[in-house]
């Protein structure tokens, strides 16, 4: 590990110094007092009460306050998202217990948790519309991260099992603001960030613009793995702060990585070699383009009555080639490792989806008195294209597991197996009402039809056999389908005291055969085993408690839950190669979450999830009672941060993580627990300059944390970052 802060640091506060900038204590956290001779002495402003925590979601869908929600929820801020040094949305969700990174896969790219045992990776939204693309999310342009936990159809159609991540965009505001960060680390990372807005006086005072942008590269310490991102986010808003509200936004970001395959599994383990084994090749790339232009409306017609109107059109632009390492056949027990071979198994492809959505919506306040409607309802209509070419390598040579040559270059053929395209039409109404009862109960009835209609395309090449696939298959494949399915959520609330609200709610969801349009599985695209399958059907019932305590300066939250996958797609022995509706499986759980102040001087984010999954039905009795992969029985994450004085603060966190299964049913693979602890140091120089240093796996903790049943991937090692953060 290497590292050179002072002379970069001293650099780039020469340069901005240089250029008349002038840098600022981040502001949100606490101001000092007026008095400059006490220092010590720490004033908590409104802004700082919330660094941690909000009060409101971002979907308009929702009615109520976060507390007044039936569902389990956990924000994280661009406040904790800055001080933890975090970098990319994967680096956001290890922060939430419950939620698991699932590795890549040949057609699948970027982000894939799990929520509470269930896939989620199609379960990505943006400012509430569906970010269904395929590329690595980085958190430059975002306000806060928003985790539903929990069945919820209700409100964003198809999938969302175990919950769905709403990812809140950075909006114009009134005031002038000039944020810019600069990073330097020792896996080799150079990060810079710029977050500009101004008032438009030129449209009137009610007009802004605000202008994000991102140029970050670097490598993942003791892996291989490389990545090189740009981003830049303009938006305009028209009538802040009247009854009508007009946001234009848009997002490009693009990336070119090393992509990072990790280590190979031996039986029902990890491979026994160092963790800075790299199995692939130097120029094995993962490029990605996605551009995303929205415009929404907010009307306000009454006191009582508000439309809102959302648009978007997004493009995802990809081109890969990926190496994955294999131990196929798996050699006798005791074979010695300096005898065993890795076979690369060498996927390569271009894609390019598509994504036109708009929702209109309406939020009308009725009744009055002891009797409120609080009811939100409206429609959505959107259209997908996914078209995708999988290619696999032929004549790829194979590398030693104890020492691969990674300097060997790809002399290989890319054989194109399948191009594929695939069409699907959303159309969906949908009706929430909370009807209130008094101040101390709170009804919450809602119902969704969603009508998804998906075609599907595909030329096949025959080719070279593969260690999944026959390489024999070629011809013209094509498919319709069209599910109608109703989603329901039903819930109650009762508040015994005004800050304190206990709740049970019972909701449903769906998963479509097509939901991941052009997903390849096995050597087939779209799930093809699972045509003409009806969707399968989830239901969810929690109890829980949302409170605050210390003046309300800290929430909490607990609940307990069952989610039932009432018909999960199984193999069907009658048909071998396609699957039936014939399984069952079943996750019960707890979830606790503390987010807040403590003291004046002392913020506190802390959560605790116990899973508990099993398969409770399988086809023809198979891994019946087996676990659900990606679930660890038990997960904590807690981050304290503390101020020393106005001048000083520091952060410290840990993580823990249990054992896991990546595929269950078949093989048993599982990985050991870990723990991981990370810590923070920030420092103002002045009035107008704050310099931070973060250490992640302290450590450096050897563990794995991104599971495929295929392969596995190591965390990173111990990794320091230095910050130079200005605000002017």
């Amino acid at each position: 590990m290497r590292i050179v802060l002072s002379p970069v640091a001293a650099a780039i506060r020469r340069a901005l110094v240089g250029a008349g900038v002038g840098l600022l204590v981040p502001q949100a956290f606490a101001q000092p007092a007026p008095d400059r001779e006490r220092i010590d002495e720490i004033v908590v402003t409104e802004e700082a009460l919330h660094r941690y925590r909000v009060e409101d979601s971002a979907l308009s869908k929702l009615s109520e306050s976060i507390r007044d929600t039936p569902q389990s929820m956990t924000t994280l801020t661009k406040e904790m998202l800055d001080d933890r040094g975090l970098q990319s949305l994967n680096d956001a969700l290890r922060n939430v217990p419950g939620i698991t990174l699932g590795a890549g896969e040949f057609s699948w790219q970027g982000n894939n948790p799990t929520i509470r045992g269930f896939s989620s990776r199609d379960d990505m939204y943006l400012d509430g519309l569906r970010d269904f693309g395929s590329y690595p999310r980085d958190p430059f342009n975002l306000e806060t991260v928003e985790v539903l936990l929990g069945p919820s159809s209700i409100l964003f159609g198809r999938g969302s099992t175990g919950g769905a991540i709403n990812q809140v965009t950075k909006a114009p505001v009134r005031e002038q603001l000039t944020n810019v960060n600069v990073n330097v680390g020792s896996d080799d990372t150079v990060r810079a960030t710029a977050d500009i807005g101004r008032p438009l006086a030129l449209l009137g005072d009610t007009s802004a613009f605000r202008l994000n942008v991102l140029a970050h590269e670097g490598e993942a310490e003791d892996r291989a793995a490389q990545t090189e991102r740009f981003g830049i986010a303009p938006s305009l808003a028209l009538g802040l702060g009247t009854d009508t509200q007009v946001v234009l936004g848009y997002v490009k970001q693009t990336s070119d990585d090393r992509p990072d395959y990790g280590l190979p599994w031996l039986g029902a383990s990890p491979a026994p070699v160092p963790r800075s084994n790299y199995y692939g090749f130097e120029d094995d790339y993962l490029e990605t383009d996605a551009d995303i232009a929205s415009a929404s409306v907010s009307h306000r017609l009454s006191d009582a009555v508000r439309v809102d109107a959302q648009v978007r059109y997004a493009d995802y632009e990809r081109d890969v080639r990926i190496t994955e390492p294999l131990i196929t056949p798996v050699p006798p027990a005791g074979t010695p490792p300096e005898q065993i071979s890795v076979y690369r198994y060498v996927f390569s492809g271009p894609s390019d989806e598509e994504l036109l959505t708009t929702q209109a919506l309406a939020r009308l306040d009725l009744g009055s008195g002891r009797v409120r409607h609080a009811l939100v309802t409206g429609l959505e209509w959107s259209s997908e294209q996914s078209a995708p070419t999988f290619a696999f390598g032929a004549g790829v040579p194979g590398t030693s597991l104890l020492s691969p040559d990674t300097t060997q270059p790809f002399v290989g053929a890319l054989d194109p197996r399948i191009v594929a395209d695939t069409e699907s039409d959303t159309l969906a109404v949908f009706a929430l009402d909370t009807l209130k009862l008094g101040d101390a109960w709170n009804i919450t009835l809602g119902a969704r039809w969603d009508r998804f209609d998906t075609r599907y395309a595909a030329e096949r090449f025959a080719g070279p056999a593969t260690p999944f696939d026959s390489g024999t298959r070629s011809g013209r494949e094509e498919y319709a389908q069209v599910d109608e399915v109703a989603s329901y959520r039903a819930a109650v609330v009762y508040k015994p005291v005004e800050r304190t609200s206990i709740y049970l709610a019972a909701s449903t969801s769906f998963n479509p055969s097509a939901q991941s349009l052009s997903y390849l599985t096995t050597g087939r695209a779209l799930n093809t085993e699972n045509v003409f399958l009806d969707p399968e059907e989830n239901e969810s019932i929690e109890l829980g408690m949302k409170t605050g305590f210390v003046d309300d300066r800290l929430a909490f939250s607990a609940a307990v839950f069952e989610i039932t996958k009432k018909n999960a797609r199984v193999a069907d022995p009658a048909n071998p190669g396609f699957n039936t509706l014939g399984g069952e499986q079943r996750m019960r759980g707890v979830s606790v979450d503390v987010t807040g102040m403590v003291t004046d001087r002392f913020y506190l984010v802390a959560g605790y999830a116990y899973l508990d999954g099993e398969v409770v039905r399988g086809a023809a009795g198979a891994a019946v009672g087996a676990k659900i992969a990606n679930a660890p029985e038990d997960s904590a994450n807690v981050w304290a941060n503390y101020r020393v004085t106005s001048r000083f603060d520091f952060g410290l966190g840990a993580r823990y993580v249990g054992e896991q299964y990546a595929q269950s049913a078949i093989n048993g693979r599982k990985v050991p627990s870990y723990s991981t602890f990370d810590a923070m140091g920030r420092y103002a120089v002045s009035q107008s300059m704050a310099l931070k240093l973060n250490v992640t796996n302290v450590t450096d903790e050897f563990y794995f944390e991104q599971l495929h049943m295929w392969h596995i991937v190591p965390a990173a090692g111990r990794t320091v970052t230095f910050a130079v953060n200005a605000e002017f």
